[in-house]
């Protein structure tokens, strides 16, 4: 019953902190998700470190990650030039110069990791930050926080349709090898779930999307959140852990809790430059 309590009132300030920062303005939501991006790679780096997989300059690594969100941010809020966005190659060349006076027979190594988790972690992040921004009737560039919010919205409803619907009537599993709990049924339940708020967020805001267009923003969202959430998985089982961190209480670390929108975000991206 405590930790049930725990996990509730944690996942409630999750929940409503994220929304404040994307609802109040785009540098709220810059600031948060600066820090987010930083603490996943910080915690992401450690894990490896623990494991014995990597020595990596994290303090170096975790601050390129945390520039390439800002840069982007700013990037996409057509407030910079996209060539600030390159100075971020400056410290991932530098973190493949430091690898030659390390001396360790490992360098391949350390550098594949560090790369992997600027472009798992912190490039997805990057792209969130996209979704915010679009333009106006007159050409420029404003920030608009529906679909953003309506993008966590859906992740946050499918998550909880499949828990339920799973846990309830999962007799079929998704993905054993790398999740034994998940189930088919708790999959189609998350979309269900999705749909039925896709639908419902179209009459809210008729707007912005069709009512098709919002349930394909649906689909995309709930498909790929859950490649990202099975993908975070894999990596957790091969590196032999159960969470990647303990810093939010009864829901583990950073990663577990953004897992599903590392991999919806870019997807989401490509949908609305390409598809709409």
């Amino acid at each position: 019953m405590k930790n049930f309590i725990i996990r509730s009132l944690s996942g409630i300030i999750y929940v409503a902190l994220i929304s404040w920062a994307i609802l109040f303005g785009a540098y709220s939501f810059s600031l948060l998700f600066a820090i987010i991006t930083g603490l996943s790679l910080w915690e992401f780096y450690t894990i490896l470190e623990k494991n014995g997989e990597a020595k990596i300059d994290k303090p170096i690594a975790t601050i390129g990650g945390v520039y390439l969100f800002v840069s982007g941010f700013l990037w996409f809020a057509d407030i910079i030039s996209v060539k600030y966005i390159a100075l971020w190659f400056i410290i991932m060349i530098y973190l493949l110069i430091r690898e030659l006076y390390t001396k360790d027979i490992h360098a391949v190594r350390d550098i594949a990791y560090t790369f992997f988790g600027q472009i798992y972690i912190a490039l997805p992040f990057m792209f969130l930050s996209r979704i915010g921004f679009h333009a106006s009737e007159m050409g420029n560039v404003v920030y608009n926080p529906i679909l953003l919010m309506s993008f966590f919205v859906l992740i946050w409803v499918s998550d909880t349709g499949a828990y339920m619907i799973g846990s309830n009537f999962g007799k079929h599993r998704l993905f054993e090898r790398i999740s034994p709990k998940k189930s088919w049924e708790g999959f189609f339940g998350g979309v269900f779930f999705a749909i039925l708020a896709s639908v419902i967020i179209s009459m809210l805001f008729p707007g912005n999307l069709t009512t098709a267009e919002w349930i394909g923003f649906g689909l995309i969202t709930v498909i790929f959140g859950t490649w990202g959430d099975l993908v975070e998985s894999m990596i957790k089982r091969s590196l032999k852990i159960k969470d990647s961190g303990n810093i939010i209480p009864g829901h583990g670390g950073m990663l577990d809790r953004f897992d599903s929108s590392i991999l919806a975000a870019p997807a989401i991206v490509i949908y609305c430059l390409f598809i709409l």
